[in-house]
């Protein structure tokens, strides 16, 4: 049997790039994708043209730190661009904590953005519209943003959107100083946006979503001052599935909120309607009938809710897995026993100081439906995590 010679035998630092980056994607642990340039030059190249990710660890990111022992690093143009210059086939940035960042620091971006498909600027105060015009020119590939707490208007929202057509999930959540002018500009100009946060964002109405796309899914509108004709907008698409307008202003009183119900939420699987305080039994018993694939239905506060709405969720809800119930003032032992009745997929029940309901209605709840956990805690947040944001 004859043995290849020496100069013949092929060593690892013989293959091809394509093979040592498929190499290096395949490593898991953080230590040993750290260690892998340190081989050589080439082997350094390819860690670098392989890295898809960046993070700065700035005080909105360190886990388990108290603020005091946070260094929020000075991040300035020229630290991105030679970052940019090294990792040049970035899909995901985070400058999330970066409060002294600039406008002007984002100029690389114009360089070595166009991979860039997902971008965090949480809580980068000093981002403003001049900031976004930077991303829009360098980004064109963007497909995730997230501006929480910058301080942009709509005339920088539609620069944006203008140029990030392939927009899939914006949050702009506290930026207080959009509104449904720029939430048109994103419905209008994004036919593949599929997740909008806007919560605290006090100077949208809804309006803006009037004639979305179908691929609207999801949409975060926690302490907004939606009215009933921006409802109407925000559903119009037919797509959502998730829609949170917990603690909603009181521009909504009475069956403001029956919209939800009128027919172009039939996908809707999970409701949050949390602090609520003035919605009606006629915006209830609309919800009811009709979002039949309700899974999921945070009713907690609710204190208007009476017996014909309670009614109208045990007869109509056919679908509900999980329901809210903390704290309704209305709800009664024979409402009770309507939610008994009915929702017979029923799994989970949160309740806690419903103070009309009675240990013995409470017991008899048990008894007849086993199967259901009656739990106290009340939740602030329900649903799955947002699947579009960290």
């Amino acid at each position: 049997m004859e043995f290849p010679c020496d100069d013949n035998r092929i060593s690892i630092v013989d293959l091809p790039e394509d093979c040592l980056l498929a190499i290096f994607r395949k490593l898991e642990s953080d230590t040993d994708r750290n260690s892998f340039g340190l081989t050589c030059h080439r082997w350094l190249q390819i860690q670098n043209f392989g890295r898809q990710s960046l993070q700065f660890y700035c005080s909105l990111t360190i886990p388990n730190l108290s603020p005091l022992s946070q260094v929020v690093p000075n991040i300035n143009s020229f630290h991105l661009y030679r970052l940019l210059s090294r990792f040049q086939q970035l899909s995901s940035l985070s400058l999330s904590g970066c409060t002294e960042l600039p406008d002007s620091g984002l100029n690389p971006l114009q360089y070595f953005g166009s991979n860039l498909q997902s971008l965090y600027l949480d809580c980068c105060f000093g981002i403003t519209d001049n900031g976004l015009s930077l991303v829009a020119t360098g980004c064109p590939s963007l497909t995730s943003i997230s501006l929480y707490r910058c301080s942009i208007t709509d005339v920088g929202l539609e620069i944006l959107v203008k140029a990030c057509k392939a927009l899939k999930d914006v949050n702009l959540s506290y930026c207080s100083l959009i509104s449904d002018i720029g939430i048109r500009a994103l419905s209008r100009e994004c036919h593949e946006i599929q997740a909008v946060k806007i919560s605290f964002c006090r100077n949208i109405f809804g309006i803006g979503f009037k004639g979305c796309s179908q691929a609207l899914t999801f949409l975060e509108a926690d302490s907004c001052k939606l009215d009933p004709e921006g409802i109407l907008g925000v559903v119009s698409g037919g797509g959502l599935e998730y829609l949170n307008v917990s603690a909603l202003s009181s521009c909504i009183r009475g069956d403001g909120l029956a919209a939800i119900g009128a027919g172009f939420a039939m996908r809707l699987r999970i409701l949050n309607l949390r602090m609520c305080r003035s919605v009606s039994d006629e915006s209830v018993v609309a919800i009811a009938k009709g979002c039949p694939a309700l899974h999921e239905w945070n009713l907690a506060l609710c204190h208007e809710v009476k017996l014909s709405g309670w009614e109208a969720v045990g007869f109509n809800c056919h679908n509900l897995e999980i329901l809210h119930v903390n704290r309704c003032r209305n709800l009664c032992d024979r409402g009770f026993q309507a939610l008994r009745d009915g929702c017979n997929r029923l799994s989970v029940l949160y309740m806690h100081r419903c103070c009309c309901v009675t240990v013995t209605a409470i017991e008899l709840f048990k008894y007849i439906r086993g199967n259901v956990k009656i739990k106290e805690e009340e939740l602030m947040y329900i649903g799955p995590k947002w699947p579009f944001f960290r």
